[in-house]
């Protein structure tokens, strides 16, 4: 398996994004820094380490009585993995359909019509 087949559900992204930000971390550091609106509680932040540590998504260090984390996974990979799960889930594998839906949805302004553009230049070059 690779680093993108490993599946991450969202609540185990958001304290990857947490670790990415900074680490590494003690599980009661990544438990003050979850945003307030999820409530979650120390042992549902430890559950969800232990999870990731699990999958190979995090390594644990010791350090005295408790362990620190930090990603075993880079950001862009498991943002290549979702993506590509996503797309193949909802658009058949096809990017376009995608782009299509999202700029018909977004409000794409003129630098992310650039931004395209320019992305699309580089893939044709």
């Amino acid at each position: 398996m690779t680093d993108k087949d490993i599946r991450i559900s969202d609540a185990e992204l958001q304290l990857l994004q947490l670790l990415w930000e900074e680490s590494p971390l003690g599980a009661v550091d990544i438990a003050a820094r979850v945003p307030a609106d999820r409530e979650w509680s120390l042992t549902t932040v430890k559950t969800l380490l232990g999870r990731l540590a699990a999958k190979g998504a995090v390594s644990t260090e010791g350090d005295g009585r408790r362990f620190r984390y930090r990603p075993a996974i880079d950001c862009a990979t498991v943002t290549a993995g979702q993506a590509g799960k996503l797309v193949d889930r909802l658009f058949g594998g096809r990017v376009s359909p995608l782009v299509a839906h999202l700029a018909q949805r977004q409000r794409l302004t003129d630098e992310d019509i650039a931004e395209i553009e320019a992305l699309l230049r580089d893939l044709k070059a």
